[in-house]
């Protein structure tokens, strides 16, 4: 005869607790991540998806008119890519890329090679008062696009310009910043003296991230500082110039600010002068959302196009062929 064994009190009804708890919290731990990163995916979705699916949306739009009774009545209608077709035929929308280039080949290389010198003087060991060096050099960058062009604009017309009331002091005459042969450096000059403290800053930090036992090494090879900066220091920061560059032609491609700020005190920009001015002369002075959301959309696919053809570049060519 075998003695039955009756369970302690309480232990009736434990095990089937522990696994609930396990399955909640392994619930929880599941829900974690997509709980964290749905403010992020509101704010995506937002501001970006659902803008950009309504630019598709209205870009296949057109305004047409209809006639009701005696008077005509303008509605939208689907055109297709009617808009695209306009778009891309017109010679003035082209115009504004040619313009671009123009000032991108100021700006890009002379915004890129200072903020490089910077940060390169910055990184030596010799400089002196560096916190306040990079707060100096950052500081315009800190500056409103729209704020830095009205500046900069006053400087440039001849009646308020300090740089024309020295050269008419010297017998020179006035400096002719929003002339057409000059209005491209002189628009440039405030895209570089904005943008160079914003990619010292992160190609300086680059900078800080490499071991000095490298330097130490060159220095007992006999390697002065230029030799340093020229054969170790640039080519272990190339990612950060690569990454600095992609900013500075996506700037380049949404140039805005300035030339309509410099616009009313020059002859010499239209309302087209840039893709992104005729975009706006479209949608809101021709009341034309659909002609400007299909040039919105060619410029924004051109902007994604042209970045990965500049990555795709500058990975074969700085890393080596390293995927």
């Amino acid at each position: 005869m075998t003695a039955r064994t009756t369970p302690p009190a309480g232990a009736v009804g434990k095990a089937p607790g522990k696994a609930a708890g396990k399955a909640t919290g392994k619930r929880r731990t599941t829900m974690a991540p997509f709980v964290f990163i749905a403010p992020a995916l509101l704010f995506f979705l937002a501001f970006m998806a659902i803008p950009i699916g309504y630019a598709l949306y209205l870009s296949l739009q057109g305004l047409r008119i209809v006639d009701e009774g005696v008077f005509g009545i303008r509605t939208e209608v689907f055109v297709g890519l009617a808009n695209y077709r306009q778009m891309l035929t017109d010679s003035g929308f082209w115009a504004g890329f040619g313009r671009l280039g123009l000032y991108g080949i100021i700006a890009v290389p002379l915004t890129l090679g200072l903020a490089l010198l910077f940060a390169l003087l910055l990184d030596h060991g010799a400089a002196r008062s560096k916190r306040f060096a990079r707060v100096a050099i950052f500081l315009p960058y800190a500056i409103p696009g729209v704020v830095a062009s009205l500046m900069w604009g006053f400087m440039y017309l001849p009646s308020t310009s300090p740089f024309s009331y020295l050269t008419e002091k010297l017998g020179l005459g006035t400096i002719p910043f929003l002339d057409a042969g000059v209005i491209y450096p002189s628009m440039a000059n405030i895209a570089i003296w904005g943008g160079v403290g914003f990619n010292m800053i992160i190609i300086f930090t680059s900078l800080r991230g490499i071991p000095p036992e490298l330097y130490d090494a060159a220095r007992i090879d006999g390697c002065t500082e230029w030799r340093i900066a020229l054969r170790i220091k640039i080519p272990l920061v190339a990612p950060a110039l690569v990454l600095t560059g992609l900013f500075a032609l996506i700037g380049t491609l949404q140039v805005y600010g300035e030339p309509t700020m410099l616009s009313p005190m020059t002859t010499e920009i239209s309302q087209t002068w840039v893709p992104l001015m005729q975009v706006y002369r479209d949608g809101f002075i021709r009341d034309d959302l659909p002609l400007a959301a299909a040039g919105s959309v060619i410029l924004a696919v051109g902007t994604l196009l042209v970045s990965l053809l500049l990555l795709k570049l500058t990975q074969r060519r700085a890393f080596g062929g390293i995927q």
